[in-house]
């Protein structure tokens, strides 16, 4: 107990100054460490899996608690978060968890469907609507009636469609293309994207009034990187069930590759992890799941894996973040959203931006201009000024 109050004090003062990273732990003993296996286990303990969605950090935990509020209700959701976070695995739970579970789930790929198609692909069409159509054909919107429409990529919508989706939110009632009668549907919408929409509004790419109707309960999910807790988890549940499929046994990783995995930042999310996993596993030619430090080798890959304990390099990471947000912040005089917005100038949702203001304590009103209040008779030396 001592001990670990000591290391803790010593991690303290780091931060104030500099401590020589041997008062930590030294070489020989690390190199010792990274050698030893980390046993998997044969099931991921149940509690730590949520419909297929693997986790105990606190930021899944918290998405998990609005899914669990908002599946009950036939509430439409929009979903945002980076490529690779698992936005479908969210919207297959709220289905599941809600009272049309026993109802079609229909996913939409909007972004996989090209704009000439996407119309017909939505709300079906009459035989000789177009060039090519020789029969009446349903769309997602009827397959889905009763259920849940799932449209990943919405961000990726024309404006003629985002117009034609908006009447099938307000009216619930679409006409097929070459049509006239208007066809009534009861479908819960969860919508999905790794846009910035706020952004996409003020450039007029995304009509505000249909963003309103979506974003009626908004579920942000969480990068990787922020979720590092997670990832011993998903590595043995990936292993095992790969492993299963691949007709091997993997009972162990060492605690270098483990360490290798969460120092990486993760910009392909769950869904790299994923693809890693099973290259491992198809290389495995042991019991021991090895992990190549080539395959993290992506532009935000950091190639001090293993050099300093996991809890300094997550403190160096948070400074550096705080850092990068409070100058996007100036650049933009404290301006979130929008085309010059600092979200904009990161490459981030707003609303992403907005909750990891919060998260570090950043106080954006520092940014914005000052504006100088004059009073009768007033000097300039008694000139107040408001950060507003």
């Amino acid at each position: 107990m001592n001990d670990h109050y000591g290391d803790r004090v010593a991690f303290q003062q780091s931060i104030e100054g500099t401590i020589p990273e041997s008062i930590f732990y030294d070489f020989e003993h690390r190199h010792q460490l990274e050698n030893e296996d980390i046993v998997l286990r044969a099931e991921v303990d149940r509690t730590s899996v949520f419909e297929e969605i693997v986790g105990v950090s606190s930021s899944l935990r918290s998405v998990l608690s609005e899914v669990s509020q908002v599946a009950p209700t036939d509430s439409t959701v929009l979903i945002t978060g980076e490529t690779g976070t698992g936005k479908e695995l969210i919207a297959r739970a709220i289905h599941k968890r809600s009272r049309r579970s026993s109802k079609p789930f229909v996913s939409v790929n909007c972004a996989a469907i090209p704009p000439s198609l996407i119309a017909s692909e939505l709300f079906g069409h009459e035989k000789g609507a177009f060039t090519g159509a020789v029969q009446r054909r349903q769309g997602r919107f009827e397959l889905a009636d009763g259920g849940t429409i799932f449209l990943d990529e919405i961000g990726e919508l024309t404006p003629e469609i985002q117009v034609m989706l908006l009447r099938v939110l307000q009216e619930r009632e679409f006409e097929r293309l070459g049509g006239s009668r208007p066809i009534r549907v009861n479908v819960r919408v969860i919508a999905a994207t790794n846009r910035d929409l706020d952004a996409a509004i003020d450039d007029g790419r995304f009509r505000s009034d249909l963003y309103y109707r979506l974003n009626v309960f908004p579920v942000e999910l969480p990068p990787l990187r922020e979720r590092l807790e997670d990832i011993p988890l998903l590595v043995e549940y990936f292993t095992n069930r790969m492993a299963r499929h691949a007709g091997k046994t993997i009972s162990t990783i060492r605690k270098r590759a483990l360490s290798l995995l969460q120092s990486y930042d993760w910009p392909g999310n769950v869904r790299e992890l994923q693809n890693v996993v099973e290259r491992a596993v198809i290389f495995s030619d042991s019991d021991s799941l090895q992990i190549d430090e080539q395959w993290l080798s992506g532009p935000r890959s950091r190639s001090t894996v293993g050099l300093r304990p996991p809890i300094v390099q997550r403190r160096t990471l948070a400074t550096q973040r705080k850092d990068a947000i409070e100058a996007a912040l100036l650049e933009s005089k404290g301006r979130v959203s929008g085309p010059f917005g600092a979200a904009t100038l990161l490459g981030i949702p707003s609303s992403t931006l907005e909750s990891k203001i919060k998260l570090l304590n950043i106080d954006k009103r520092r940014f914005k201009p000052q504006v100088i209040n004059w009073s009768a008779g007033s000097s300039f030396s008694h000139a107040k000024t408001n950060l507003a």
